[in-house]
């Protein structure tokens, strides 16, 4: 299923460009990063907790839950990998449940470039868009000839959506402007023949960004040179997402569409594996962002593992009874 990116409105192109000398050179770009307000790390993380607290019960629950399995990005990504899994994960996909056709089908199936093919033919018209990790995926170590390859290979293939990684030592180093220009000729690279575009999510992989105000400087760098969503990790390192993290990067989003008029999506990866984890973050997606990000168009969960867990919660609410990890399919 091609995806198109919409064009930004009138209003929104117009304030967005309005922004274009922030990135004129390193300079500019630096002054403007180190310009946002700083974080209060206490205050991040006291605002996540109470958040966390937060009692969601029977109907709202259920709801919850459904709305959890539509956001997930079904992944493998093992040096392993064959056509045979990739083909009964994206049955999953499609069929979480097979005792029940009432659950709702994955956002997406995420894989290598070289498997895109066949999660393409695998989905057929189910719906669920193919995502592609690309860019020297996890370590983002390549040059940028190389990275665009990956990703025109992605693109070319079938990818619906490409999960780039950003580069951590160009970025905690200060070269700003070459991380932008990274991610906009990745962006560019996402593009069609047609005209349609493959969305770009930039990856960050927070827990080796240091501070929480790099995290803030990152997203607003990320979403100026154009991603489609940011992505806290690669889920290969030891400290992935995070609640307060997540919260900082759906605050950066918000007073990014507040300045701009531009809707920016937020993907939290990695370690997240209860439902009692993902209600969480969707009650700080409602709390920060609102209603209009409640949709798996602007929120993703790149966390393979719970979607058993979600599907052990949701046969409990509607059987009574806890049936275990034996009756759902091992990934």
């Amino acid at each position: 299923m091609p995806i198109t990116v919409p064009a930004y409105g009138k209003e929104a192109a117009g304030r967005l460009a309005s922004m274009a000398d922030v990135t004129a050179d390193d300079g500019a770009l630096r002054r403007f990063l180190h310009g946002l307000p700083g974080v209060d790390a206490v205050g991040l993380q006291a605002r996540a907790a109470t958040l966390g607290t937060r009692s969601i019960k029977t109907t709202a629950k259920a709801y919850a839950i459904d709305l959890a399995i539509s956001m997930i990005d079904l992944t493998t990504l093992e040096g392993a990998d064959t056509p045979g899994k990739v083909r009964a994960l994206c049955a999953k996909g499609i069929s979480p449940d097979p005792t029940d056709r009432t659950a709702p089908k994955v956002a997406a199936i995420c894989v290598y470039p070289d498997m895109v093919a066949t999660a393409k033919a695998a989905l057929g018209d189910s719906g669920i868009h193919v995502a592609s990790v690309a860019t020297a995926f996890p370590a983002g170590r390549a040059a940028l000839p190389v990275k665009l390859a990956d990703t025109r290979d992605a693109v070319a293939a079938g990818a619906d959506e490409i999960d780039m990684v950003i580069d951590r030592g160009a970025f905690l180093s200060g070269r700003y402007l070459a991380v932008f220009e990274e991610i906009k000729a990745v962006k560019e690279a996402c593009a069609r023949p047609d005209g349609s575009a493959a969305h770009l999510k930039v990856i960050f992989e927070t827990g080796e960004l240091e501070t929480y105000d790099n995290v803030r400087r990152v997203s607003w760098l990320a979403m100026l040179a154009g991603a489609d969503f940011i992505k806290t990790s690669t889920g290969k390192v030891a400290v992935n997402a995070t609640p307060p993290v997540t919260l900082l990067m759906l605050e950066a989003v918000r007073d990014f569409h507040a300045a701009t008029g531009v809707q920016v999506g937020v993907k939290p990866a990695g370690g997240i594996r209860t439902t009692k984890d993902a209600i969480k973050y969707l009650v700080m997606v409602n709390e920060t962002l609102g209603e209009p990000w409640l949709t798996a168009d602007w929120f993703r969960f790149g966390a393979s593992s719970l979607l058993n867990d979600l599907l052990m919660q949701r046969q409990k609410l509607s059987t009574g009874r806890y049936s275990g990890p034996d009756y759902v399919t091992v990934d």
